[in-house]
């Protein structure tokens, strides 16, 4: 009987090179995204000395760039949010750093703790806003780079279900 246990690599590995890839040095694919917006959060020296808090508007700051992406800090005082929007043709990973976000999508509700992601395509419309009562901040990676955020008219709160 077979298993994965009775998997054995004889000889070094690393002596078989067209079996390796080299690390690339921006990502390239969404689970690289992903990675890459677990990484920056994983790591607060990166971003924790940056975060200011407006009172008027929301605050961001454009953390990181590469070949077809951006990386954008923003942070939310209670009672900020977007308006219902999407991203044009840019797709993208939110990443909530501190703090509960709550995200409306269509009749969804969905509160966002730090350490939550959302991963997006283009065209996806949706509503973030901090209902908490402090202060959060999240990242944001678009790729390709944002270069439109359309606003769109959202449905009326009490139409919108909770979940989970």
């Amino acid at each position: 009987m077979n298993s994965d246990n009775d998997l054995q690599i004889a000889g070094d590995l690393l002596e078989v090179q067209h079996l390796l890839q080299a690390p690339r040095e921006h990502p390239a694919t969404v689970a690289e995204f992903v990675g890459l917006a677990r990484s920056i959060a994983a790591d607060r020296s990166q971003w924790e000395h940056l975060v200011r808090y407006d009172a008027t508007s929301r605050w961001y700051h454009r953390l990181r760039t590469g070949p077809g992406y951006e990386v954008w800090l923003l942070s939310w005082v209670p009672g900020q949010g977007t308006g219902s929007h999407d991203h044009g043709d840019s797709s993208g990973v939110l990443t909530v750093l501190d703090g509960t976000l709550t995200e409306h999508a269509g009749h969804t509700t969905r509160a966002l703790t730090a350490g939550a992601q959302r991963v997006f395509a283009p065209g996806y419309a949706h509503e973030v806003v901090n209902d908490a009562l402090e202060p959060a901040v999240s990242l944001h990676v678009y790729f390709p780079g944002l270069t439109e955020m359309p606003l769109h008219t959202a449905p009326s709160c009490e139409a919108r279900a909770v979940t989970a």
